[in-house]
């Protein structure tokens, strides 16, 4: 089985857009549909035909160029059980815990309500990929729009269980302000002031963030880190709850 092609690229103020492409079938997805004209110049400069739409929930920015692509394309769009009346043009519905085939390649489906009520990623086991969208940034998490911290909390340990390696593939590019924030309540974390060094040379240089991986965000992701007896110190929480310690990571973000 080939490797599955990847094309990264920015669309809208702060998107990521995703188009995934299985060399054997030729078939090809791309992960949510934020801008029409940056998918069809990216599906163009690989010489890909759009075949699928993987989308992750129903905000705007993730399926703005649903309809214009189906009607150029005719593919077909695979999105969210709990999400489907919200979502244009969806043929196909999927909850968690389901599987389907991209070719060879098998894609699981993780229900991750937080951000929205009903938000999935895709997860590409045997590639070890995770499409995260707004649920697991780069040192961050979504906003929690639909869905109480303690959802979300739930939704981020359905991922942290996924293998270190794994590399995900995130909706946003936050990870500046993400690593700044992190500093702040996670201050006695080595790795994490290495790797905002890092991230602050990358974006002086306009390079990408993305992707992230598991077993890096396990290490220096505060929003995965709620156990971490430094974090709960400088919270003063340290006989709180896990979900207490993240619902007050998330409300400080909200503010910072």
């Amino acid at each position: 089985m080939k490797p599955l092609e990847l094309e990264v690229f920015s669309c809208r103020s702060d998107n990521y857009g995703v188009l995934v492409h299985d060399p054997e079938s030729g078939l090809t997805a791309s992960i949510d549909a934020p801008e029409e004209q940056p998918i069809l110049d990216a599906a163009a400069r690989r010489g890909w035909k759009l075949t699928h739409i993987f989308t992750t929930h129903h905000h705007g920015d993730h399926v703005e160029a649903n309809l214009a692509l189906k009607e150029k394309f005719g593919l077909e769009i695979i999105g969210p059980v709990n999400e489907a009346v919200a979502i244009p043009g969806l043929d196909r519905t999927m909850a968690d815990g389901d599987e389907f085939q991209f070719g060879e390649h098998v894609v699981r489906v993780i229900e991750t309500p937080g951000h929205t009520a009903g938000h999935i990623c895709f997860h590409f086991p045997d590639d070890k990929i995770l499409f995260a969208a707004d649920t697991l940034f780069a040192l961050g998490c979504g906003r929690l729009f639909e869905r109480p911290a303690a959802d979300m909390w739930a939704s981020l340990q359905k991922l942290a269980v996924l293998p270190d390696e794994t590399a995900i593939y995130f909706g946003h590019e936050y990870t500046l302000s993400n690593a700044r924030f992190a500093l702040s309540i996670d201050t006695e974390n080595e790795r994490l002031k290495a790797r905002v060094k890092e991230i602050e040379a990358q974006r002086a240089e306009g390079k990408f963030t993305i992707p992230t991986m598991m077993g890096l965000e396990k290490e220096t992701n505060p929003f995965l880190r709620a156990a971490d007896p430094s974090i709960r110190r400088n919270l003063l929480m340290e006989g709180n709850s896990n979900e207490e310690v993240f619902a007050e990571i998330r409300k400080r973000k909200d503010n910072f």
